[in-house]
């Protein structure tokens, strides 16, 4: 895969994904995506992409102030 951003090439590994939801920070640990090896740029595939979404509208149902959740958890 290649970078959308500068053209370089990526390679596989994790992230952590930070979502304001306004009344709770949500944190979600261990989120497989592409890395730049040269601008550090994340890309996410479209089943990532997806299950985020999902992640996102569970954590608006808990009234809790920060939300941290493992992705492998949760997927």
């Amino acid at each position: 895969m290649v970078c959308i951003k500068c053209g370089a090439n990526t390679k596989k590994g994790y992230t952590t994904s930070v979502t304001d939801l306004g009344n709770c920070l949500l944190i979600v640990r261990n989120v497989p995506c592409y890395k730049c090896t040269e601008c550090n740029e994340i890309i996410y595939t479209g089943d990532v992409i997806q299950r985020l979404e999902q992640i996102i509208e569970q954590a608006k149902q808990f009234s809790q102030e920060i939300s941290i959740v493992n992705y492998s958890s949760a997927a």
